[in-house]
């Protein structure tokens, strides 16, 4: 049976959690494929309200396996706090897996990542300062540490010995900072060892094993397409790949065992950190977008900034991960606008653009061309399939599905669990 790819649309925060849990009870694994503790998914359960930062959504559902892939970095105090805290509120976590291949973030990163945000004062990226950025260059740079280095010391020392020689050159000539000492790091991680030790296992193998003997898999993007480090608004972007060939290379499965992707993307527009947004709003729209629609970062409780639907952005999507699908989330919160504004291109220079430039330089330039569609004002939370919603809210959708070149086979009407409207099924 083969797998599919969820990830999100736009720069993040969509409501891959959402999406992920609503898929949850019809598949057997669960796979986070890259990012760090820098993202975060908010699932609602009933009255519960679950964060979730390095563990898979589909750690809430009883029957699913959660895998955390080889192409994610893991803080490992973090994991640990994060499990603690799904255990004291009685969510099993035994079934957790872990790549052997996966890569640390350990102080050093953290520390570095810290203070040359800092540094470049008003260039800065907008970086969470949890060490993802450090960790992932470490892994390119092949000095990384991974999970596996945990369980033979000898290396770990080496590895952190090899790793600060030049980290602590930077911190105290370049940054003014104290050095990090080798004995500290390797006294904390060696600790971490015994505690990760049953989780730990070749995830790559267990998952093609698992495809083999007719398993579903779903794998799982943090962060969204806009913030691949390849094919988003470089250099505003994160250190991994979010779009569907990270999904490949993060977990193991290879492209021609994924079947269907699907997009999350919101009925409007986010973005957190700095980098251009052509359809951001500086005004009372803007402030009701992001009071309605809660729009406060899960992992770093920033206030996202909030806009109008961009149609390009979504056809961009569509482009570089070959989506099947979309799952529009958050149409609930734009109930009460008299008009809803649709970016449907950009004008850069006079000129009218249809696509996503590729020039780094005329996306900072480019100002959205709207299209106005009819609001509506009933309250449309209750609604379980297309026919329940009001005839300017079904419009709507089918507007977004004409000009972002993916039907819309799901629709979020409400945060929790049960507010969504299938419209086709993705299993």
């Amino acid at each position: 049976m083969p797998a599919l790819v969820l990830l999100g649309a736009q720069w993040g925060d969509e409501g891959k959690g959402k999406a992920t849990d609503l898929l949850g009870d019809r598949v057997d694994y669960v796979v986070r494929y890259q990012g760090g503790n820098n993202a975060g998914h908010t699932v609602v359960i009933g009255d519960q309200k679950y964060a979730l930062h390095l563990l898979p959504s589909g750690i809430l559902s009883p029957n699913v396996i959660p895998v955390i892939g080889n192409g994610v970095v893991i803080d490992p105090g973090v994991l640990l706090e994060e499990i603690r805290g799904l255990n004291d509120r009685g969510i099993d976590t035994s079934k957790l897996l872990i790549s052997t291949n996966a890569h640390l973030i350990t102080p050093y990163h953290r520390t570095i990542d810290k203070v040359s945000e800092r540094f470049l004062g008003k260039s800065k990226i907008g970086t969470t300062g949890r060490g993802i950025g450090p960790a992932y260059a470490d892994k390119i740079n092949r000095i990384g540490i991974r999970v596996q280095d945990l369980f033979d010391p000898s290396i770990l020392r080496q590895k952190l010995e090899g790793a600060l020689h030049d980290k602590n050159q930077i911190l105290i000539k370049v940054f003014n900072r104290k050095n990090i000492e080798v004995e500290e790091v390797l006294d904390e991680y060696l600790k971490y060892a015994e505690i990760l030790r049953p989780y730990v296992a070749d995830t790559a193998l267990i998952l093609d094993q698992a495809l083999r003997a007719g398993k579903r898999i779903l794998l799982e993007g943090s962060q969204g397409t806009l913030l691949d480090v390849d094919h988003g608004t470089y250099p505003f972007v994160t250190s991994s790949n979010p779009t569907a060939g990270g999904a490949c290379t993060g977990s193991g499965i290879g492209p021609t065992k994924i079947d269907r992707v699907i997009g999350i993307v919101k009925a409007y527009t986010t973005r957190v950190g700095s980098g251009p947004f052509p359809t951001e709003l500086f005004d009372e729209d803007g402030e009701a977008l992001r009071r309605i629609g809660g729009e406060i970062g899960v992992t770093t409780g920033r206030a996202r900034r909030c806009g109008w639907f961009d149609a390009p952005i979504a056809r961009y999507a569509v482009r570089v991960n070959g989506l099947t699908d979309f799952f529009l989330t958050k149409l609930d919160v734009l109930t009460g606008w008299e008009k809803i504004p649709v970016c449907v291109a950009y004008e850069i220079d006079g000129k009218r653009v249809e696509e996503l430039p590729a020039s780094q330089s005329d996306f900072h330039h480019a100002k959205p061309i709207y299209e106005y569609l009819p609001g509506w004002t009933e309250d449309i939370t209750g609604a379980r399939k297309l026919s329940d919603l009001p005839k300017n809210a079904q419009d709507y959708i089918a507007f977004l599905e004409k000009i972002s070149g993916a039907p819309m086979s799901a629709i979020g009407v409400g945060p929790g669990r049960d507010q969504t409207i299938v419209v086709k099924e993705f299993i």
